[in-house]
């Protein structure tokens, strides 16, 4: 760590600090290092720089660099909501190293740590007053002198005979040298949040802007198709999704209004309007860990399908797909898909009602697999993935195949999902879904985390195999040398975990 201290006497005034202890006892020379640490950074004009081994003989770097940010926007964007690229210049000094030309490319790998590291800026330039020489960029964060460079580098500049005496370089920096955060960090009120993430849903840039954000709502939009390249549209959520058809209504921010895309997920191509269809990208591994858990030969039911993104991959894992969805236009895009992925001869698609489509497709198909012969060896699940409200659907399994020939190997197996803002999400989870079908589901399910929806809110998936006793409710199960599966026996399934309990 080394100490840099101004020409005004560090000595005697750190000495006059020092002279002030009551007791007198306290000597320079007697001092911790703990103690001496402290007491220097207290005196005015010393700087501590552990990073680098050199000091600054470029105050008026240092002092930028120290006390603003350096490579901030110039103050006075403060409040713009109409974006002017132009009020976006800024010279800031940055330091220097002049090489010959032919070593450039040599020295650059043995300063990695000491150059400048900008996006859109040259790290190497043209020195003006000599064709025959360069002039790397380095770090005003880092280096301020020649003793900011480390031995291994000073090293090296030795070998190639380079002097390694610092110079000054005057940098004009644009809009297109900040980063969308940096924008918006100096555009937006002090201390508000900064929007600079989004989902991106092919060319579109989906946002939830804020209340505070919304008098620069159009300016974000720029912002993030500037800076985000492929970006053409930029749309802002203005209600949450809670009608009959999970869609909801979005304002464009910026760009074009073309709200027809394509997006590519796991593999599998989607195309839909994206504002009149459900779609989240956030929820692309939640999609690659249901699928993982098909085999070949399993049925999938599929209750609330959106344009088909469990749909289409177990189709393509060979297994019997059967998809539904109430929101016309999610139906007619599903359709589209599967063609689009050519699996359209292994999805059976519906637009019903959820409840419709459980006591019909789904209770018709458990049926047929009941007078099939009782050597089966797949397995049927049901993904319900309708989060807001796909809990209260499990009332629907209650007494589902009654009248039917009773069997404990044909229990499908639920994946339901749901948002909680309980403490404990996964237990509540598992009370809201038991409180439904009547039964305790502590033992014989699992919860996963899916993602964070909101601070305290998460959203989660349940998985368990429906008891017989739900199922056949007014019958008992009568076949010879079988039992109803104990729970235990049941989360052998590959569906289970061993646990119990994900949390992931």
């Amino acid at each position: 760590m080394s100490i840099l201290c101004r020409p005004f006497g560090f000595l005697r005034r750190l000495l006059k600090v020092e002279s002030c202890n009551p007791t007198g006892a306290e000597s320079l020379i007697l001092l911790s290092p703990t103690t001496l640490a402290q007491k220097i950074r207290e005196v005015p004009g010393i700087f501590l720089l552990s990073q680098r081994k050199g000091f600054s003989t470029m105050p008026e770097i240092e002092t930028n660099t120290r006390e603003t940010e350096l490579f901030s926007p110039p103050s006075g964007v403060r409040g713009m909501t109409k974006l002017d690229r132009t009020a976006f210049k800024k010279t800031v000094t940055i330091p220097v190293l002049k090489v010959r030309k032919e070593i450039v490319n040599r020295l650059m790998r043995s300063l990695k740590s000491a150059v400048l590291q900008r996006p859109g800026i040259k790290r190497v330039i043209e020195d003006p007053e000599d064709e025959q020489s360069r002039l790397i960029m380095l770090d005003p964060y880092k280096m301020f002198t020649h003793e900011s460079f480390e031995e291994s580098e000073l090293s090296i500049l030795n070998q190639l005979n380079v002097n390694p005496q610092l110079s000054k370089y005057t940098l004009e920096l644009t809009y297109e040298n900040f980063k969308s955060e940096e924008i918006l960090r100096a555009v937006l009120p002090e201390g508000q949040d900064v929007t600079s993430g989004f989902s991106r849903v092919g060319h579109i840039a989906h946002l939830n802007l804020r209340d505070h954000q919304l008098p620069f709502k159009h300016l974000i939009g720029q912002v993030m198709i500037d800076k985000n390249p492929g970006i053409t549209s930029a749309v802002n959520k203005i209600n949450n999704i809670d009608n009959t058809y999970r869609n909801f209504q979005m304002e464009v921010l910026s760009g074009e209004e073309n709200m027809m895309t394509k997006v590519r997920e796991n593999s599998y191509t989607y195309e839909f309007d994206f504002s009149k269809v459900y779609w989240n990208p956030r929820l692309s591994t939640e999609h690659s860990r249901i699928t993982a858990l098909l085999k070949p030969g399993d049925i999938l039911f599929d209750v609330f399908a959106g344009v088909g993104p469990f749909a289409i991959p177990a189709a393509k894992k060979n297994c019997t797909v059967f998809a539904n969805d109430l929101n016309p236009e999610s139906h007619k895009w599903l359709l589209h898909n599967c063609k689009l992925n050519k699996v359209d001869q292994k999805v059976k698609v519906f637009n019903l009602d959820g409840k419709e489509f459980l006591q019909g497709p789904v209770r018709e198909e458990l049926v047929q697999q009941l007078k099939q012969s009782k050597e089966r060896k797949h397995s049927v699940h049901i993904v319900m993935n309708l989060p807001a409200k796909a809990i209260e659907f499990l009332s629907a399994f209650k007494s589902f195949l009654d009248g039917q020939q009773c069997s404990s190997e044909l229990l499908p197996i639920v994946h339901c999902y749901s948002f909680s803002k309980d403490v404990n999400p996964a237990e509540d989870i598992r009370r809201r879904a038991g409180a439904v079908l009547g039964i305790s589901l502590e033992a014989c399910s699992s919860v996963h985390l899916v993602r964070n929806v909101a601070p305290n809110k998460e959203m989660l998936c349940i998985t368990f195999q429906i008891p017989a006793s739900i199922l056949y409710k007014n019958q008992t199960i009568n076949l010879e040398n079988q039992e109803e599966p104990h729970p235990k026996r049941q989360r052998t399934d590959n569906a289970f975990s061993e646990e119990g309990t994900q949390i992931a």
